[in-house]
């Protein structure tokens, strides 16, 4: 599955700046704040984070792979 340039820059960006930002910040705030479900909370968003992470790097080297074959 080949995804366009301008899905795979937002993509990137939210995977490298955005949910890692998210998952502290939940973190912090519910540690503030006394909220229950911290730790699952900020996991899971790291958890979603690396699959979202893996999935872009495949398809990253499948674009690369046919960009080199042409």
């Amino acid at each position: 599955m080949k995804l366009k340039d301008s899905i795979y820059d937002k993509l990137k960006w939210i995977c490298m700046f955005f949910m890692p930002a998210f998952a502290v910040f939940s973190k912090t705030i519910t540690q503030i704040w006394g909220l229950p479900y911290g730790d699952e909370i900020s996991s899971t968003i790291v958890a979603i984070n690396v699959l979202l992470s893996a999935m872009l790097g495949i398809s990253n080297m499948a674009y690369n792979k046919q960009k080199d074959e042409q």
